[in-house]
């Protein structure tokens, strides 16, 4: 459980992170690379359009900070909510081996208790989940936009 934990405040703050970058900076960078691109003289469409892809380029990257890693944090969290329900089982198990197994109250609690880690992991897999594929709606919109600014 612990170590659910640590991926969970991991996972919210780079969730965080992304919800202030596309609120408050996402914008300003725009403008500034929509700002370089008007500088650029434009008469030799090659070096232009090189110079177009060079700065969706940028944008892009700048959009997909931090994917990566929100995108492992969901994978990992139910392989550790896994790890805990294992854990807890081998426990439960191992108590049943020196008590006996005659007392089924105990032993349901114990194994009930082994599950809450596969549960809290899959909520936390689920949040991230959601969050991930808002930011990247939110890239893809706001990224087409640009796109488009910079056609104009």
């Amino acid at each position: 459980m612990y170590g659910i934990f640590i991926i969970s405040v991991i996972l919210w703050g780079l969730i965080i992170d992304r919800y202030w970058f596309f609120r408050m900076e996402a914008k300003s960078i725009c403008k500034a690379q929509l700002s370089k691109w008007r500088s650029v003289d434009k008469s030799n469409n090659w070096f232009a359009k090189k110079i177009r892809d060079g700065i969706l380029s940028e944008v892009r990257q700048e959009f997909e900070v931090y994917k990566d890693m929100i995108q492992l944090l969901v994978v990992v969290c139910p392989l550790m909510g896994l790890l805990g329900t294992v854990t807890g089982m081998i426990s439960v198990f191992d108590t049943m081996s020196v008590t006996g197994t005659g007392n089924a109250r105990a032993m349901a609690s114990g194994i009930s208790m082994a599950t809450v880690p596969t549960m809290a992991g899959m909520v936390v897999s689920l949040i991230g989940l959601y969050f991930k594929t808002r930011f990247e709606s939110m890239a893809e919109t706001e990224l087409e936009r640009f796109q488009d600014r910079l056609l104009k």
